[in-house]
């Protein structure tokens, strides 16, 4: 038998495979729950404190080798997250990791108490780095407001915390040592890339926000180098994404020093993105004559 198990803080999921937030929800004509059972968890959509209407349409445009999204964390609320959206995804017998964004220490933590008290949920994840929300600085392009925003979280909740950072700094590895002297369990990256893209006939920006974040095949160079430099700096694991197509781009992230990985805009193209990915990282073991994912992490040969 192979041991793809992982554990996070005092969490453990049975595989290194889950999706990125955002990019799936359970949908029965597009999956079955005996297929969504294998996953090693799920992220569903981040959540807010209250409501929010998101951004302007047109909201996600397609770009050689990926798309340009710019939802602006469409949602309604906790509160109906936790009353409507939670009962299904309890149902599938999948640990959930609750993907939260909030503009103030106060809201981060008020969301991680409401979410902390849900038995299904088994870890929470501070989205840090939304890069399409009008005129904000993301939090996770400041050190000491990242360690502040991990830190006052990690004081109120007993499930494990995951810092999800972005890639549009200096040094991403700093902002994870941040986040790791805050508290988190672990370090999710890389989210979406800023982006925009303008209509030459019209002179105007596509999109009703200007800008938004790229994600797909084209960021994934950036990605596996971002994973890479993090795992040198920190000791928690790393929940890597950004291009996963197949099984071979998740293995590279993981031979560079990923614990986890999720699966994002492949899911768009093919639902059964996430599943195929598995499938390949056993497969890829059981020739290699790996009996743990252990024997995997970080395993590049300088």
């Amino acid at each position: 038998m192979i041991n793809l198990s992982i554990k996070i803080g005092k969490v453990t999921f049975k595989n290194p495979v889950t999706v990125a937030s955002g990019t799936f929800d359970y949908i029965e004509q597009y999956y079955k729950a005996s297929d969504v059972k294998k996953l090693g968890a799920i992220v569903p959509k981040t959540v807010t404190l209250s409501a929010r209407k998101g951004n302007l349409s047109p909201r996600i445009l397609e770009t050689p080798s990926g798309m340009i999204n710019a939802i602006g964390i469409e949602n309604l609320g906790v509160d109906y997250f936790i009353n409507e959206k939670m009962p299904k995804f309890s149902s599938l017998g999948v640990p959930i990791v609750a993907s939260i964004s909030a503009g103030s220490n106060k809201e981060f933590v008020a969301l991680a108490k409401k979410l902390d008290k849900v038995k299904a949920i088994k870890a929470i994840e501070l989205n840090l780095s939304c890069p399409n929300l009008r005129n904000k600085k993301l939090i996770a392009q400041d050190q000491k407001v990242t360690k502040e925003v991990v830190r006052a979280v990690k004081k109120v909740v007993q499930k494990p915390i995951i810092a999800k950072l972005s890639p549009n700094v200096t040094d991403i590895s700093e902002i994870a040592r941040a986040a790791e002297k805050g508290g988190a369990d672990a370090i999710s990256l890389i989210n979406t890339l800023m982006a925009t893209a303008i209509d030459i006939k019209t002179r105007k920006f596509i999109l009703g926000n200007k800008s938004g974040g790229l994600s797909g095949p084209a960021i994934k160079p950036v990605a596996l180098k971002m994973v890479y430099d993090v795992a040198q700096k920190v000791k928690i694991p790393i929940i890597a994404m950004g291009g996963i197509m197949t099984a071979d781009d998740a293995l590279e992230f993981i031979i560079a020093g990923a614990s986890m990985v999720a699966v994002g805009t492949a899911s768009f193209v093919d639902p059964n993105a996430p599943l195929d990915v598995l499938t390949g990282i056993s497969a890829y073991m059981k020739k290699n004559k790996m009996k743990s994912i252990k024997q995997l992490i970080g395993s590049i040969e300088e």
